[in-house]
């Protein structure tokens, strides 16, 4: 049996490995001049390859459609993922969150491991770009290519997203898909930094906070998601782990309120004691020179031009309203969100490829026979912290597994 795979990325690479395991004959097409290139990426350059959390709590980490994941996700897991990239050479280790990384920090590795899992000898990889599927009487037949068209008894599309389009990821796959009768919901960044309306944000820039809490609200005043952790200031607005993750809750980009708390660790009243055992220190100091010990230098400006106390004021002349207004702005600092970044700055795509037009046990399409998907095409997307990757390994192995049966 042939097999063809479009794509090598984390999908493509475990599909194409699992489908030789079986004996099959498996070419793999990737239209960049190496293989994982958005995996290079990953993680900051490192690579957060999986998350060490049980399966029935990863499934939790999906907002976008996790039933369907059940089957890849116990049939492939986390474990397994590791075990792979440990018995090609990759050894790992687990940091804060259960985040899986490579023990090098390099992603290199990590591509080093899937490329040496998936290039078996009856694997032929071939650069080239696919145009469209070959499909006759409601089965697949093939795929036209650059370099003329390519016959198999077996299709597997694992082409990505639309983020990050220089790592290939242009949405080719989503066309392949409609030609094959299939619907594409609506394509929207997902775990991307934000825009806000407020221009200050540039005088921050480059800040980062950690032990923060975010929370975001709807127009209605409705809270829409709440998160603890680590956050950073840009010249356009915020990001870092905790908005991003926030952004997968955000269905349309503008029309939210954010509220940052400083000092989550600190109720009011305990802040309110704080900031007077502080001043009590201060002596006659400065209002704009006491706040040293509780806030990161460069947010102290800001905070005080927001509470409307004069910054040269002494700190033994501030008045119980003042302080209050102090605390209040520590506790509420508020953005108002503008609208996401473009897709291209997304780390994934939300949307994609209906779930109800494939088979979750198989990776199959109710549509074409012979037809399969994995990876970030389909319409899933999880949280940060390793999961988005693991829906593409897990799917990716299901579909080559059955692909080859």
């Amino acid at each position: 049996m042939k097999i063809i795979v479009v794509g090598a990325g984390a999908a493509g690479l475990i599909a194409a490995g699992k489908a030789a395991e079986s004996g099959c004959e498996v070419v793999l097409l990737e239209r960049n001049d190496r293989v994982g290139k958005k995996l290079l990426i990953t993680g900051k350059g490192r690579c957060n390859i999986t998350n060490s959390a049980e399966t029935e709590d990863m499934i939790e980490m999906y907002p976008t459609n996790p039933k369907f994941l059940y089957s890849a996700l116990y049939t492939f897991t986390n474990s397994d993922i590791v075990e792979l990239v440990e018995r090609n050479g990759t050894k790992t280790k687990v940091e804060r969150g259960g985040r899986v990384f490579p023990v090098s920090d390099k992603a290199s590795d990590v591509v080093k491991a899937l490329r040496k899992y998936a290039l078996k000898p009856n694997v032929t990889l071939i650069q080239t770009r696919v145009t469209g599927l070959i499909i006759k009487n409601g089965e697949i037949r093939g795929v036209h290519t650059g370099k003329g068209d390519m016959s198999a008894d077996r299709v597997i599309i694992c082409t990505g997203g639309c983020s990050y389009p220089g790592t290939g990821s242009t949405g080719d796959g989503y066309a392949f898909a409609e030609q094959a009768g299939h619907t594409v919901t609506e394509l929207r960044p997902s775990l991307v930094p934000l825009e806000t309306e407020e221009r200050f944000v540039k005088d921050i820039m480059g800040l980062s906070l950690k032990n923060v809490k975010i929370t975001a609200f709807n127009e209605k005043g409705r809270k829409q998601y709440e998160d603890f952790g680590e956050m950073l200031f840009t010249h356009f607005g915020i990001s870092g782990p905790i908005v991003l993750s926030m952004s997968a809750h955000l269905k349309k980009g503008a029309g939210y309120n954010v509220e940052i708390d400083l000092k989550p660790a600190l109720d009011e009243g305990r802040l309110k004691a704080r900031i007077m055992r502080d001043f009590e220190k201060a002596g006659k100091k400065h209002l704009i020179n006491s706040l040293d010990a509780l806030l990161p230098k460069a947010i102290i400006p800001l905070i005080i031009n927001m509470s409307g106390i004069e910054p040269h004021k002494s700190v033994c002349e501030i008045t119980r309203e003042e302080r209050a207004a102090l605390i209040n702005v520590i506790k509420h600092f508020r953005l108002t969100i503008k609208g996401f970044r473009p897709i291209e700055e997304a780390i994934v795509t939300s949307g994609g490829i209906k779930v109800s037009e494939i088979d979750s046990s198989t990776m199959e399409s109710k549509k074409v026979k012979g037809l399969y998907f994995a990876g970030e095409i389909i319409d899933i997307d999880g949280y940060t912290g390793g999961f988005n990757l693991q829906a593409a390994f897990s799917t990716g192995y299901l579909a080559g597994m059955n692909a080859a049966a």
